[in-house]
């Protein structure tokens, strides 16, 4: 799996790009707030993940009412034309092949990647939601039904949060509520099923790796923390359906008299320990590093196992901040795929990881 090829008009500060990639090693280098991660996010999107904006516009140029995407991406032994047109007040356009998308989701079944940047510190050091949104970048990349689910019940919470929050006002919000709650317990099943079933997956891949990483010195170990009515979390979604509808009934009266939505895998966590110590409280920040980097390293892993592929691999400024032999491990790790690094104006990385060397300057790339 890779990209060939990438073409921007008006996406975060480029006015206009086109650039050809190597199948290897992409080394895209230049001084802070040029638009080497800027280029990266291009890259994300075009798979269906957008890491650092929550909304579209976010990624227009200022001033303009548009921006286009267009990758030339080879994955199943086949070429696509994946195109994303961005619009202000509008729903964005996506088009495979030039047959147009439902969502995102559809993106992501066709092309993936896996970003690591300096902002994965907090998926170790910040609260649940960080480790969460790391969950469901990956599992919607990978099961188009989970993107589906993660979406119902987004708006179904949306919606639930504002009838309890209302509902003092207008009591009579409260006879669609467990309307609401059921439907909510249906969509959360999935979700439960299958971050269950990717963590386990985590679990076998991550700790190795960051063994290797720690030079065998420290030990990774992962834990689901879900619903508590939730016995099995890798049961079926039946089954989960009922525990977390019970656990909703049990809320019930605390919900109303919260005003807020107590009850659901909308405050799932995902436990990450380091020698049996809680890596959010007690890791370095050498260790927070190797920790998050192992979560994403074991991520690219699953993705080959699932697809027989690798995804694109984006690490931005990611390798200029570990000593030597931690760069070494990693650049021994990515070997086999499609990889894009960013550094800084100054760094010798270029020159060490061969490949194609991009410069960035101003939202333009020489």
């Amino acid at each position: 799996m890779r990209i060939d090829g990438l073409s921007l008009d008006f996406f975060r500060n480029y006015v206009h790009l086109d650039a050809a990639f190597d199948p290897n090693i992409n080394v895209i280098y230049g001084d802070n707030a040029q638009g080497k991660t800027n280029l990266l996010e291009a890259v994300a999107y075009l798979s269906g993940v957008s890491h650092r904006a929550r909304y579209d516009r976010e990624l227009i140029q200022f001033g303009v009412d548009h921006a286009f995407l267009k990758g030339h991406v080879f994955a199943r032994e086949r070429d696509f034309l994946l195109e994303a047109e961005l619009h202000r007040g509008a729903r964005r356009v996506l088009r495979s092949n030039g047959v147009k998308l439902k969502n995102g989701g559809e993106l992501s079944g066709i092309f993936q990647s896996v970003l690591f940047c300096p902002e994965d510190l907090y998926l170790i050091r910040e609260g649940a939601a960080a480790r969460r949104g790391f969950l469901d970048d990956c599992i919607c990349q990978l099961r188009p039904r989970y993107a589906l689910a993660l979406a119902e019940y987004k708006r179904l919470h949306e919606h639930k949060t504002r009838i309890l929050r209302d509902s003092e006002e207008k009591p009579s919000l409260l006879d669609a509520l467990d309307e609401f709650s059921m439907s909510m317990a249906k969509a959360g099943a999935l979700l439960i099923h299958y971050r269950a079933h990717f963590i386990k997956r985590l679990c076998q891949a991550a700790p190795a790796i960051h063994g290797d990483f720690s030079g065998g010195r420290e030990r990774l170990t992962l834990c689901y923390e879900t619903v508590s009515t939730v016995t099995d979390p890798e049961a079926g979604p039946q089954v989960i359906f009922q525990q977390l509808l019970q656990h909703q009934e049990e809320h019930r009266a605390a919900e109303i008299a919260s005003r807020q939505c107590l009850s659901g895998p909308h405050k799932d966590d995902l436990l990450v320990e380091i020698d049996g110590q809680a890596a959010k409280s007690y890791a370095s920040q050498g260790q927070t590093r190797t920790a998050a980097l192992s979560l994403k390293l074991a991520a690219r892993e699953i993705f080959q196992q699932d697809t027989g592929e690798y995804p694109v691999l984006l690490l931005d400024d990611v390798l200029s901040e570990l000593d030597p032999r931690r760069q070494e491990f990693v650049l021994n790790r990515i070997r086999g795929g499609q990889v894009f690094i960013t550094c800084c104006e100054d760094d010798r990385l270029p020159q060490l990881l061969g490949g194609r060397i991009f410069h960035v300057k101003n939202g333009t790339v020489r």
